[in-house]
């Protein structure tokens, strides 16, 4: 299932997911510009590795910056592919532009860092000993699908869903929709802490975090406005 686009009415223009999106794209094209091996230089001092922390030996390997807290935001800005990026980017841009636009340009860049250090947390402390740098803006991006479960959860998902050679659209519920892809994140974090080799080097828990992140802290963000949230069927 390929999401296509919702049905919420949007009353601004959504300035804050493209400038995410502009600055998750312009750091990627850096990375193809750098050499193999500056490029792994970069994801393991940027990129979000817990032994780093949690581990005597690995942390030594780090030297004086071992203890640095910015690879739990940095990291939310690295990509290891195209598709890793154009995925993120395009699950922002269906879901962002609905959430930024009743919470406004300022809280909802707020709202989404603080969802992606969530994730990052999350991960962290249900993968202390991993060696292996965490990166992408997907527990971020996982905080504002919460946010917008809350918001919008009779809106419509317009979605691909290809049978062979023929496209399918359907329109999905939200509530639905989000919630279905969350519980297979749930599903799946529980298999990779049981049993990690099942783990497909994806951040379970990071996106479990984010999301949660994004249901608790919704309140906090969302603008207060005498507009009702409109939705308008397709």
């Amino acid at each position: 299932m390929f999401p296509i686009r919702d049905t919420v009415m949007r009353r601004e223009t959504p300035l804050a997911v493209w400038t995410l999106i502009a600055i998750n794209v312009i750091v990627f094209l850096i990375e193809l510009s750098l050499p193999q091996r500056t490029l792994e230089w970069v994801f393991y001092h940027f990129g979000l590795v817990p032994a780093r922390y949690a581990d005597v030996y690995f942390k030594a390997w780090f030297g004086p910056t071992a203890d640095s807290i910015w690879p739990f935001i940095t990291n939310m800005f690295l990509h290891g592919s195209w598709m890793h990026l154009i995925g993120n980017m395009w699950g922002l841009w269906i879901f962002g532009g609905s959430v930024e636009d009743r919470m406004g340009h300022w809280r909802f860049v707020s709202f989404y860092l603080i969802c992606g250090i969530a994730a990052s947390l999350t991960h962290y402390v249900t993968n202390l000993h991993s060696t292996i740098p965490a990166l992408g803006a997907s527990g971020a991006i996982a905080g504002v699908m919460g946010a917008y479960l809350l918001m919008f959860p009779t809106a419509q998902v317009i979605t691909l869903i290809p049978l062979g050679f023929i496209p399918f659209f359907v329109p999905i519920p939200a509530v639905l929709f989000i919630g279905a892809w969350f519980l297979t994140q749930v599903f799946s974090g529980v298999c990779a802490l049981v049993a990690p080799q099942f783990g497909g080097g994806i951040a379970w828990w990071a996106h479990i975090g984010g999301m949660v992140a994004g249901m608790a802290l919704l309140p906090v963000f969302h603008r207060r406005s005498h507009f009702r949230d409109g939705i308008y069927s397709s």
